[in-house]
């Protein structure tokens, strides 16, 4: 087993948030806490992190965590259940460590339909890294490798991994959420609770995509960023079960 020590609580309740002011990560993180708390299976969590912003969260919590290198959490995720099988194992992930530089490890993943959870955060940009495009980039979107914005001939369209991971056969659960809104912050912490649910039952792979924010190298204050959410990525990554079985 992965599990240390007896634990109640998912958070370091006296440290203080690193993420940038009106950042969707802080709230992401404490919806997985409440969930692990209210299903009373902290004892047996284990979160496989991305590098970036996601991999900040392991000053926060209070269970397992294990740091991936780039892109291979679903990898290194796969291995932790395959040899711990009744720890929940999870990843958090960012657009580009889920669907660029990880895309071939999360799409084997899916397609093999391990029995992990798969929390996948899409703000359309490498956050930590310098700003730069990722595959979930908007076109027009301005990045630090895309100064003129996103090019459909020169850079193609935006990645849908929602929809990519649907056409697989093998996983049993696809959604996607937001937290722009207090309505959208329940949706994702149900969505998560279903996809640890799923996971505990041994049902296969499941992935919640929470479409997000990042104020910082997206140039804008917080309640900008909700407006641009709501306006530019919500179009383009529409909200809502992609397949549940």
């Amino acid at each position: 087993m992965v599990q240390l020590y007896a634990r109640t609580k998912t958070i370091q309740e006296d440290k203080v948030s690193g993420f940038c002011p009106g950042c969707f990560h802080s709230t992401i993180m404490k919806l997985i806490g409440e969930v692990l708390e209210e299903m009373e299976i902290v004892d047996k969590a284990a979160c496989v992190l991305g590098i970036g912003c996601c991999g900040l969260h392991m000053n926060y919590m209070a269970y397992d965590n294990i740091t991936a290198p780039h892109g291979r959490a679903a990898a290194v995720a796969s291995g932790l259940k395959r040899t711990n099988k009744d720890t929940l194992v999870y990843t958090y992930q960012g657009d580009g460590d889920f669907a660029s530089i990880g895309l071939a490890e999360s799409i084997s993943a899916a397609n093999r339909g391990e029995n992990i959870t798969v929390i996948h955060v899409n703000n359309g940009i490498y956050g930590m890294t310098g700003g730069q495009m990722s595959p979930t980039t908007l076109v027009g979107m301005k990045a630090s490798t895309a100064l003129k914005g996103r090019q459909v001939e020169e850079h193609g369209y935006p990645m849908d991994m929602c929809e990519v991971i649907n056409k697989l056969t093998t996983p049993v659960y696809i959604e996607r959420t937001s937290c722009n809104t207090p309505q959208n912050v329940i949706k994702t912490k149900k969505a998560i609770r279903k996809a640890f649910q799923n996971q505990l039952d041994g049902k296969g792979f499941s992935l919640v995509e929470v479409v997000s924010n990042c104020p910082t190298n997206w140039g804008v204050d917080p309640i900008k960023s909700l407006e641009f959410i709501e306006e530019k990525m919500i179009p383009q990554y529409p909200l809502g079960v992609y397949r549940d079985q």
